[in-house]
């Protein structure tokens, strides 16, 4: 492990911006916003995946409540299958993220915090936007800033939590609440023994299907 990857990422007042999902065969795309003013606590808070599920739905707790309270500020974006294909992931990724930042910009405690004023730092190397300008996308800033790995935990377990409360309960033969529609070997088995069903990702399955020669 990197040293960059054993420390805590560093604290900022900057808006941060991540999604979950992207990989998926199946299931919404998630987004998150994430606001951490200065006296929160952010121990804990790094990459999700350098997190335990449990430890994520721990922080995930921690950060809703103080949402709750105005102590942080967050919003969370859902982009549903079949909008995802219909307009195709990278534009669903943009939707996700303007919807988690319409609803950060709606909280009650917004307007204590000045948002327009602060810079929106977005994980990975693209962002697209007629509406924001002052945006910075980071690499692996998950890791870097603690505002956009607390935006990736809240990404991770609301979507998650989705996966394993409304998709496994409609179609519990394909083992949602285990893989969260990513495509491991039990989730592919599932396919090839079922079929697809209304939460797949059409265009997704059919390329790792072909992808692994299980056609």
């Amino acid at each position: 492990m990197s040293k960059c990857l054993q420390k805590n990422p560093t604290h900022t007042q900057e808006i941060g911006l991540d999604e979950a999902g992207r990989g998926c065969l199946a299931g919404p795309l998630v987004a998150a916003a994430a606001f951490l003013p200065e006296g929160f606590d952010t121990a804990g808070v790094r990459d999700s995946k350098l997190l335990t599920a449990r430890q994520r739905e721990q922080i995930f707790e921690r950060i809703m409540t103080a949402n709750a309270d105005g102590t942080a500020l967050v919003g969370i974006g859902f982009v549903s299958v079949p909008t995802i294909d219909k307009i195709n992931i990278l534009q669903a990724t943009m939707r996700a993220m303007h919807l988690a930042l319409h609803e950060l910009e709606q909280h009650p405690f917004a307007q204590q915090y000045a948002l327009g004023e602060h810079q929106i730092l977005v994980d990975g190397n693209y962002f697209r936007s007629d509406e924001y300008a002052n945006v910075k996308t980071i690499v692996r800033g998950d890791e870097l800033h603690d505002c956009i790995a607390a935006a990736s935990i809240v990404a991770k377990v609301s979507r998650d939590r989705w996966m394993r409360d409304e998709a496994d309960k409609q179609f519990p033969e394909y083992g949602f609440k285990q893989h969260k529609g990513y495509a491991t070997q039990q989730h592919r088995e599932a396919i090839m023994r079922h079929g697809i069903c209304s939460l797949h990702r059409t265009l997704f399955v059919r390329n790792v299907l072909v992808k692994k020669g299980e056609q």
